[in-house]
């Protein structure tokens, strides 16, 4: 199976060819994977999510090791979070990491971590099981944003989405839930789809959710914003 995924842009015109528009990417992608899919999840003309994946079918002899992916991706970010992952008020990525609470998030993690100059961040971090988690940040007022994402198996991320939006507080953010049925978090992405519990508390207001099933995923991506206050 191959996924390759990414929110749409703020100024793709900045972007190098052929990541300007998805079509470009798509045409490119399409001569390599002739027998490749693209999708388009949420509002084309607002906040979006595109999505190309290559799910062939499994050789019956062929043993599928379980897998499952957590996304989510932030923006609208609150200013005094952001202004942790700056040099002017950390000197060190792990001076950043420990003041944000990155460590955290999934305390399991052994965390390589680098902090830019003037500003941003970025990280990657493994556990002893061989899971991961990779978060990415642009603290810029102007463009803030932060992504997360994780394989760990959880049989619900209703914990871990909460932590995460604690953490950096967004005022929008996309989440997607990818799991194979051999996954103990096969039934996560309907249960992001139907349930919502990320509404439970009356903060987040679901402005959209789409619920897919390929070959050998499931996948559930919805959008979120902060309630007016």
């Amino acid at each position: 199976d191959l996924f390759y995924s990414r929110k749409n842009y703020k100024r793709p015109e900045l972007q190098n060819l052929p990541h300007r528009a998805f079509e470009d990417e798509v045409s490119l992608l399409d001569t390599i994977f002739p027998d490749g899919e693209a999708f388009c999840l949420g509002d084309a003309d607002n906040d979006c999510w595109y999505l190309y994946v290559l799910n062939r079918e499994k050789p019956p002899q062929v043993a599928v090791e379980p897998d499952q992916t957590l996304e989510i991706l932030m923006t609208h970010l609150d200013p005094e979070v952001m202004s942790i992952f700056t040099r002017e008020v950390c000197s060190t990525a792990a001076e950043a990491t420990q003041k944000s609470g990155i460590d955290k998030l999934i305390p399991t993690m052994n965390i390589d971590d680098f902090l830019f100059e003037p500003c941003g961040y970025s990280m990657n971090g493994i556990s002893k099981s061989g899971n991961y988690m990779t978060i990415h940040i642009t603290p810029e007022p102007d463009f803030s944003y932060v992504s997360f994402e994780s394989n760990i198996p959880e049989t619900s991320y209703t914990e871990v989405i909460d932590r995460v939006l604690k953490t950096f507080k967004p005022g929008k953010f996309v989440v997607t839930i990818f799991a194979n049925k051999e996954s103990i978090a096969a039934d996560t992405p309907r249960e992001l789809e139907q349930n919502d519990y990320l509404n439970n508390h009356g903060e987040w207001l679901r402005n959209d959710v789409q619920y897919c099933r390929f070959k050998n995923y499931d996948l559930t991506c919805a959008f979120y914003s902060k309630f007016p206050s």
